[in-house]
């Protein structure tokens, strides 16, 4: 861990201003509406949400329990346009407007997988959630992705009160969790500690499926004065996880009536592994047990990681206010499965300190440096879903590799092999020899200037300029050169540039309209963000070259002294997304976002989130695994399917256009409602809908317009103690969506949503 000693440096973040909350259960229990939570250290020290000029959702630890938010696509109950593929069961990373979002923790950008294949993550450490759409703020840096963020607000120890909260879950198919919280005031308004672990043992009901968790969460808080806060935070997470590709062969008979198609892929070489340009001769259709994925018990999935967040905030002058906040994650991840992927993260340090001053509550200046050093080793190219028959044994699904297959890879380990970091030429045919992935040994440093400023034109009328330069130098070179080859390594050094402008004008004291655009550079970059040689042993220049744009106008309305809120928002924004080799595909959204959040005064409280969303290419090429579904099967079985026996996987790649992006509804609503029925019972559920949508991209499959209904009912026995029953997919639904961001598995895999499965949950609080 040769970093670790960055995560001693101090980190700050702003007190926010009190606001109201309503005490609606129990000893210690609130509920904070998305419209009266503020948001803190994304725009500014904090900020309420109707006075943001950006489409924003803020989600409190009292929502996050009422809504039973546990992972990243549940968010989609409560912000709009923020539907999520399955992310192989286990997101590490927001969606939103139709692509992956970045995820940031205290204002700071956390390490994340690669396109979403990344580790799961627990909310143990987590007190709320800001959902932000389009790219960050100048303050936050360059990103990525840029379709939207999520701002995770990490727990924070007190100093004026000590408390202790038990928290257990029991669930359907031997699901577990224990989660214990306590603060301990260590010197009354000056010193607070607090502990928060969580332990995880879920089964699942689908096959060879489980994730078993321990995380170890500690705050410490200092107030030595009154002008001067510094909090900080260790986290520790232990995870071992299933990779869920779902089900292969997603027919329109599949998504329809379960109906899957039986018979194992066959090679043009004869073999009957799963392998490139397999055709599948159908034995039969039989309707398959949405529980049977393609998954296998001798998987290997577990990761390590540890997280230190520091924020030091003092307060200079009436004037001046300094913020610095410090970041260090250090991440070791093993994934190994039979399907012959392989992504092994043997140290991943990520480090970034921000210096911020901030000016009469109208200017911020800042100064940022972000570290990243990636060790990794990966091996994709030679997976084949298609081919296997998922009704047939588990060595259906294995693929060994082949001497010659091995030729192109390197040993790792023994019988381990994985892709080179870069392209060799064994005979001098100046062609490389060899299958490419991620592998990758890379050092990046970022060091960035930004400013912003809002002034005041009138007293209604208000405009905010920012300004951010990063000057971003990298290094790679290959960590597992095949034997007689010397390493090869390459530096690249790039300006990335944002800017930001938006105007905002106060109607009323109730009404608010605003206008904002943004147009910044981004990287692409590969797992744990680390950087790869491309095939001819360079960093390619266009992962430092991709455009964002981002123009949005919206109105918020906030009554005073009322009890609902509601904003709407039109956006057009252009980005880029990330295949799974590599290269970037343009796509263009324009879309109309809204959200109403109401509460009376006989307890009940309801919050409505709807979108619509356009996204197509822009004038983009797009790639596929497969070209569409049919080309697995021959035409031997007309009646089951009219096969094209072109063979798959096929790695389609598709011209430059415009067409619809797959993979994502034009249409999402959702409604999320609780009624405190007496002193003690209260009543809830959420409601969400998605439009039908295209799962491929000739669209030639169709996921029907679906819903999901999940209720709950709380009895609360004491001030102190509480038992909820949480009953989801109360209609038993047969839903289903892609496993993948951007389509690439759109003909190929679906995953097929749990079926009707209730929860205990009992909550102490003392």
């Amino acid at each position: 861990m040769k970093y670790a000693w960055l995560a001693l440096l101090p980190v700050s973040v702003m007190a926010q201003e009190p606001i109201e909350i309503i005490e609606v259960t129990g000893e210690g229990e609130t509920l904070v509406l998305p419209s009266e939570e503020p948001v803190e250290g994304v725009f500014g020290l904090s900020d309420a949400l109707q006075e943001i000029p950006r489409s924003a959702t803020m989600i409190s630890r009292s929502l996050m329990d009422q809504a039973a938010i546990n992972d990243l696509h549940d968010i989609a109950r409560f912000a709009p346009n923020s539907f999520a593929a399955a992310g192989f069961g286990n997101p590490s990373l927001p969606s939103m407007r139709g692509q992956l979002g970045e995820l940031f923790e205290a204002g700071m950008r956390r390490q994340a997988g690669n396109n979403g294949l990344g580790v799961p993550m627990s909310f143990n450490s987590i007190e709320g959630i800001a959902v932000v759409k389009g790219a960050p703020p100048v303050m936050l840096g360059t990103t990525q992705r840029v379709g939207g963020f999520v701002n995770l607000l990490p727990k924070k120890a007190l100093t004026d009160k000590e408390r202790s909260r038990v928290r257990g879950e029991w669930g359907q198919w031997s699901q577990y969790r224990l989660q214990l919280d306590h603060n301990e005031v260590l010197k009354r308004d000056k010193h607070g500690l607090r502990v928060s672990a969580e332990f995880v043992d879920h089964d699942s009901f689908y096959d060879y499926t489980s994730t078993r968790s321990d995380d170890v969460f500690v705050a410490y808080r200092f107030t030595p004065n009154s002008r001067t806060e510094w909090d900080i935070g260790l986290e520790y997470y232990d995870v071992e996880w299933t990779d869920n590709a779902g089900i292969n062969r997603p027919t329109q008979a599949l998504i329809d009536d379960n109906l899957y198609i039986t018979g194992q892929g066959v090679q043009p070489n004869g073999s009957t592994v799963p392998g490139a340009y397999a055709v599948v001769s159908p034995t039969g259709q039989v309707e398959i047990d949405r529980s049977r994925v393609l998954t296998d018990p001798a998987d290997i999935n577990n990761a390590k990681t540890t997280l230190v967040h520091s924020t030091f905030q003092q307060q200079w002058s009436d004037a001046l206010i300094f913020v610095n906040r410090t970041y260090y994650q250090y991440l070791e991840r093993e994934g190994i499965n039979q399907n012959s992927f392989v992504e092994i993260i043997d140290g991943a340090h990520t480090f970034e300190n921000r210096a911020e001053l901030h000016i009469n509550d109208h200017t911020i200046v800042g100064i940022n440096l972000r570290v990243n050093d990636v060790l990794g080793y990966s091996q994709f190219s030679t997976e084949a879903d298609l081919p296997t028959d998922l009704t047939g044994p588990i060595s259906n699904r294995r693929i060994p590799l082949t001497a010659a297959q091995q030729a192109q890879l390197v040993e790792l380990r023994p019988g381990l092999f994985v892709s080179p970091g870069t392209n060799y030429d064994n005979d001098g045919d100046g062609v490389g020899d060899y299958i490419l992935s991620d592998t990758t040994d890379s050092l990046s440093q970022q060091w960035g200037l930004f400013a912003q400023h809002e002034l005041a034109l009138t007293e209604r009328w208000q405009v905010t300029a920012g300004a951010r330069l990063d000057y971003y130098d990298v290094t790679a070179k290959d960590p597992l050169p095949p034997a007689g080859f010397e390493a090869a390594e390459d530096s690249y050094n790039d300006w990335l540039s944002a800017v930001s402008l938006s105007s905002q004008y106060q109607l009323s004291t109730a009404v608010m309209v605003y206008a904002s655009a943004y147009e910044s550079d981004s990287t692409s970059n590969s797992m744990a963000g680390g950087t790869v040689l491309n095939g001819n042993q360079v960093i390619d220049s266009q992962n430092f070259a991709t455009e964002n744009t981002l123009y949005e106008i919206g109105i918020k309305i906030a009554p005073v002294n009322s009890r609902w809120y509601t904003d709407v928002v039109v956006f057009d924004q252009t980005r880029s997304l990330r295949n799974r080799d590599g290269s970037n595909s343009g796509i263009a959204t324009q879309g109309v976002e809204a959200q109403w959040n109401y509460r009376n005064e006989n307890g009940f409280w309801a919050t409505l989130a709807a979108s619509y969303l356009d996204a197509h290419y822009d004038n983009s090429a797009a790639f596929q695994d497969t070209r569409q579904v049919a080309d697995l099967f021959d035409n031997s079985r007309p009646d089951i399917i009219n096969g094209t026996g072109v063979g798959a996987p096929n790695f389609a790649a598709f011209a430059a256009s415009n067409q619809r992006l797959q993979g994502v509804p034009e249409v999402q609503a959702s409604a999320v409602a609780g009624w405190q029925l007496t002193p003690q019972w209260s009543v809830g559920g959420d409601l969400s809908y998605t439009q039908s949508y295209p799962l491929d991209y000739l669209q030639t499959v169709i996921i029907r317009d679906q819903y999901m209904l999940n209720l709950n009912a709380t009895y609360q026995v004491t001030a102190q103690l509480s038992a909820r029953l949480d009953v989801f997919n109360a209609t038993d639904e047969e839903n289903w969506s892609p496993v993948f961001e951007g389509g690439y598995f759109g003909s190929t895999l679906a995953s097929p949503s749990l079926p009707r499965h209730a929860q205990l949950t009992v909550d102490y609080r003392f």
